[in-house]
């Protein structure tokens, strides 16, 4: 939570300064007032940016959890503090302590989440907001459970699709250094005083170049990643990357794919949890992941907000999948908009695990094309000198 630095004045008009931890400047206000002290000046010194931000499957448990124990009858309270005495890691107790102590001082639960410093996403905190105020809680609380369960597998599935050519690629960046470096230094020694085939050369100059300027290749590996990491912090960078990503032959697909499925899924959560349409689009337009969708949003949030129908507005952005377009007019023409979303998605998903698996299949032998066309001008490069040694012996 943000530290706030305050000066007050108490009942004898003496002023006071001091720190105080809380999640916003009005209860530094009320606590202030609690004491008999009134604030002259309020003011944010320090914000903890080490809070602990829970995972899809956590926040699924969360939300499930709550549906559960408000469905026996036991309250919200009560519930956050039966989670927070069970065997979890010490950064989900702490976070659970923080929403008990700020429902005990009478907040509501969103109003805790909030008070977590980003523990919980935006989506989650304002769908506890729809159902608190609707009496829709446990219902909304179950709804979001299998929304962050649903996440959790389409994240995992796409993971270990990728773990093999991840670890395909870091095996053969090993193999080619353990080359360059060990192996062919030995062979090269006998390779002197003969005229030495261009490919040949050029192996030897690559393989010096890895042995004599080792510490240099670390370093200059280095400043690019922290060149990378400042480079992807500019806002254009940033969006003009994603918007290459979606044009890369499969990759750009899928991305797609995921993307819509993710848009459309948020949409029916907050949508049918009785949000108004405006701000279930300004949500779900800023949890996608990719800034040059969500860039396009604020066009299609006007277009909306000055009477054009929802599918007009969403045909405007690009990047998502044709198919998003034409489900949600004819949930608009039939009047089960959330009920098509949430179809819609559950379709996307099964075609992002297909598309994962296709690509992956792509992957596989394309990078053993690429190993093997290393390893073979490698051996290429060894075995040429070595037969013109053959032949001057003969």
């Amino acid at each position: 939570m943000p530290v706030y630095k305050y000066s007050a004045k108490n009942l004898q008009s003496k002023v006071i300064r001091g720190t105080m931890e809380a999640s916003d400047a009005e209860v530094v206000r009320r606590t202030l007032r609690q004491n008999n002290e009134f604030a002259l000046k309020i003011q944010v010194v320090e914000e903890n940016k080490k809070s602990y931000r829970l995972k899809p499957m956590e926040l699924s448990d969360f939300s499930r959890q709550i549906a559960s124990m408000m469905a026996a009858g036991i309250t919200v309270i009560r519930a956050i503090k039966i989670m927070a005495e069970r065997d979890i890691k010490p950064p989900l107790r702490k976070v659970y302590e923080i929403l008990y102590q700020e429902i005990q001082r009478g907040n509501t639960l969103s109003f805790a989440m909030e008070a977590t410093a980003g523990a919980f996403p935006e989506l989650l905190v304002n769908m506890y907001k729809a159902g608190e105020a609707s009496g829709q809680m446990e219902g909304t609380a179950r709804k979001m459970a299998d929304h962050y369960e649903k996440e959790h597998k389409l994240n995992g599935k796409i993971k270990g699709a990728m773990t093999y050519p991840a670890i395909l690629f870091v095996v053969t960046i090993m193999v080619v250094i353990l080359i360059f470096t060990v192996i062919l230094p030995q062979f090269f020694t006998l390779f002197k005083g003969i005229k030495l085939p261009l490919i040949t050369q050029i192996m030897i100059n690559i393989s010096g170049s890895l042995t004599n300027y080792w510490l240099f290749y670390i370093i200059g590996t280095l400043i690019f990643i922290v060149l990378m990491k400042f480079l992807l912090g500019v806002p254009s960078v940033k969006e003009g990357l994603d918007k290459f990503k979606l044009k890369i032959p499969k990759v750009g697909k899928l991305l797609k794919i995921i993307y819509t499925a993710r848009f459309a899924r948020t949409l029916s959560s907050l949508y049918s949890s009785g949000l108004a349409m405006i701000n279930a689009l300004n949500i779900s337009g800023s949890i996608i992941g990719n800034k040059y969708l969500e860039g396009q949003f604020p066009n299609a949030i006007a277009q909306v907000r000055n009477g054009e129908p929802l599918s007009a507005s969403i045909a405007t952005i690009k990047g998502f999948d044709p198919k998003l377009v034409s489900t949600i007019y004819i949930g608009e023409e039939s009047g089960n908009l959330d009920e098509m979303l949430e179809t819609v998605a559950d379709s996307f998903d099964y075609e992002a695990e297909m598309a994962t698996t296709r690509m992956v299949t792509f992957i596989e032998p394309v990078m053993i094309i690429i190993m093997a066309v290393i390893v073979g001008g490698i051996m290429l490069s060894v075995m040429l000198p070595i037969m013109t040694l053959y032949q001057n012996i003969r």
